[in-house]
């Protein structure tokens, strides 16, 4: 495929230690262009109050919002502090789930006082952001998952769960509209405690189970939940919110699920073993077995951020940067590793493609979706200020673009006005 001949656009939302920008990469007839959104002054607001950015709408406009007036701006300028917001896309409808995490304590006291952080949905109507509501949930950060029917139970609702990091807990939200009791309100809160991780086996809220990552497999019909405090995933029936099995799975931060829906792959990384080396890992589970099959260490290697193709024949794993002193130094963060993931659970590595160096600690990367063919594929080399863009067939760099100032604290991309593009 040659990539040059593909019209794309995407935008970014790029953080520094001391300002925030907004870029948008367009590519059309072979050449690539570079928008930065005109900054202003920062608003100096708390974090609960300062402006998010949602994305840009179709006339490359930033769609900003802002919780104090609950107001949604379509501006070529923003506020230079403000703030990303990590959003989860419904794939059954045309919302889009935006995450508040809250302050340091995980509370979003602007909306929730000092118990609960928020999440805001918003609806895509003609390319525009339009506000539905903004929930309470528990303190932050939050993971989304979106639950319905499958082909083999049909009686599983359309539901939300919301994973609340601090206090230990999954939020059911009803997702039906069809449904005015249950729509966009509380049904139940699942508690993750097990107390055989918690102090004199405590069962309370908040607790140390710490969720992050979740996904739900259509193949199997159960919602799997990573809790990092206690090294463990979480089989949860999402008709009775009952945890049926805890499966372990050691040396995880996040959770995947392959295009089948019959594997998790876990990624992580183990600090504490080797004062010198970071062992970077992918665990694969056995959704239907509800068993890890295969488990890959990669000395000096900090997986990122990961995704699949959209075949899910490939995996594809950033490199970044974590640890200190021999560890940090020893690390190999100028790459990208691609996994042959044809024959899951076996994971087998088939390339790594050369990338900048980064010294940041998340690398994200995102796909163009192309038919039949094979999709183009960005992932950012944020401590030089530039964008990779790789041929998804041949899996080499066809482009690397410049898109700003370098040391860039953390790279986002933005997905609100694409669904062929996706990604983390």
């Amino acid at each position: 495929m040659n990539t040059s001949t593909v019209d794309w656009t995407i935008a970014a939302h790029l953080e520094y230690d001391d300002r925030n920008e907004v870029v948008i990469v367009e590519h059309k007839g072979g050449k690539s262009t570079v928008t930065r959104l005109e900054k202003r002054a920062a608003t100096g607001k708390d974090i609960n109050s300062v402006p998010a950015f949602w994305g840009i709408n179709e006339r490359n406009e930033a769609q900003v919002y802002d919780p104090v007036s609950k107001e949604i701006e379509r501006q070529d300028v923003v506020a230079a502090d403000t703030r990303f917001a990590y959003a989860y896309r419904d794939p059954d409808s045309v919302r889009v789930w935006f995450m508040n995490d809250g302050d340091k304590d995980g509370n979003d006291t602007l909306a929730c006082g000092d118990t609960a952080s928020s999440v805001t949905i918003a609806a895509k109507t003609n390319g525009k952001a339009e506000l539905v509501d903004t929930l309470c949930v528990g303190r932050g950060h939050h993971v989304t998952t979106f639950v319905g029917p499958t082909q083999t139970q049909g009686n599983i609702p359309y539901r939300a769960f919301v994973s609340n990091l601090k206090d230990g807990t999954l939020h059911v939200i009803g997702n039906d509209p069809n449904d005015a009791v249950s729509f966009l309100k509380t049904i139940a809160t699942i508690n993750l405690c097990d107390p055989r991780f918690e102090d004199n086996g405590a069962a309370d809220v908040p607790n140390n189970a710490f969720p992050h990552g979740m996904e739900f497999s259509p193949a199997t019909g159960k919602l799997y939940n990573l809790n990092n405090g206690y090294h463990t995933v979480a089989v949860i029936d999402p008709l009775s919110h009952e945890v049926e099995n805890t499966i372990p799975m050691e040396v995880s931060s996040n959770l995947l699920l392959s295009r089948c829906g019959n594997f998790l792959i876990g990624k992580g990384a183990d600090r504490k073993a080797d004062a010198e080396h970071v062992m970077g890992r992918l665990s694969v589970l056995d959704a239907r077995q509800e068993q890890i099959s295969t488990v890959l260490d990669i000395q000096d290697v900090y997986p990122s951020v990961y995704r699949f193709n959209p075949k899910g024949d490939k995996l594809y794993v950033t490199a970044a940067a974590t640890g200190k002193g021999a560890q940090f130094d020893n690390l190999r963060t100028d790459m990208v590793q691609v996994y042959d993931s044809s024959k899951l659970p076996e994971l087998t590595l088939i390339k790594e493609i050369k990338l900048e160096p980064c010294t940041s600690g998340r690398r994200p990367i995102a796909f163009l979706e192309r038919g039949e063919q094979a999709p183009i594929v960005f992932i950012p080399n944020p401590t030089q200020g530039s964008l990779a863009v790789i041929d998804g067939d041949s899996d080499a760099v066809s482009e690397t673009i410049d898109i700003g100032a370098g040391e860039i604290k953390e790279f986002s991309f933005s997905f609100w006005n694409d669904r062929s593009i996706y990604g983390a």
